[in-house]
């Protein structure tokens, strides 16, 4: 992995939209893979301000994002369908016909992550993969575990994702307790990875992802092995 310090969350913010706005330029009609959180809002911001002055055009991308709450319906203000409209679908000229988000309330969960896991492959592949990291070293919703899981897949979100995310929803407001979400492999299979984390609160996972054992336990440290992985941070 390629790993760059950054100096401040706007510098990372910047850096961060510089490189997903050079891959549309290199490929306009890539399949970019989105992530959510508080982190990728700023690099957001900034490929919104990177549209509005014309320097980036939106209008061939296909996008399949990493993951969403099971049990919330699009129109739900927590959902990450909601969150992509309001940070950025909704500034740039993105088809929504090529929008790719995890159906929160399908009937058949199961069926829905095949059919999403098939949808990525029927595209292609996803060609740059947006990433966060859960303090627990999630990518995704993969929660540390006994296996790195490979395909699209319904998940339990663990204690510490529970805790951390609970600050989103309001009093008296229950949290889902699973997701959907791309597998470990699906991510992998990506041909090029952008991960970004800002804060004190990520270091241990930063440090044990990038240095530690490859270990399901630590999910992110899958990344050691991917071919084309850059990861961003700062303090």
């Amino acid at each position: 992995m390629k790993v760059i310090k950054a100096m401040s969350y706007a510098d990372l913010s910047k850096k961060a939209a510089i490189v997903m706005a050079a891959q549309i330029i290199r490929n306009p009609k890539s399949v970019l893979g989105f992530a959510t959180g508080s982190t990728p809002l700023g690099a957001y911001a900034e490929l919104a301000r990177m549209f509005a002055d014309g320097a980036v055009d939106f209008s061939g991308i296909v996008s399949f994002n990493l993951d969403e709450y099971y049990g919330l319906a699009a129109a739900h203000p927590q959902s990450y369908h909601y969150y992509m409209r309001q940070n950025l679908f909704s500034h740039v000229n993105i088809n929504p016909d090529n929008i790719r988000i995890p159906n929160g309330v399908a009937v058949d969960p199961e069926q829905e992550c095949a059919e999403y896991e098939q949808s990525i492959q029927d595209a292609g592949g996803i060609d740059f993969q947006l990433l966060g990291i859960g303090r627990n070293g999630h990518i995704g919703f993969n929660e540390p575990g006994e296996i790195f899981t490979d395909k699209t897949h319904l998940t339990y979100l663990a204690s510490d994702t529970l805790s951390a995310n609970s600050r989103f929803f309001g009093p008296g407001e229950k949290m889902p307790t699973q997701a959907i979400s791309m597998g470990i492999g699906t991510i992998m299979r990506a041909k090029s990875i952008l991960l970004i984390a800002s804060g004190a609160d990520k270091a241990d996972a930063l440090s044990k992802m990038i240095n530690g054992p490859v270990t399901p336990q630590m999910p992110a440290s899958a990344l050691q092995y991917h071919r084309d992985a850059i990861v961003m941070y700062c303090d």
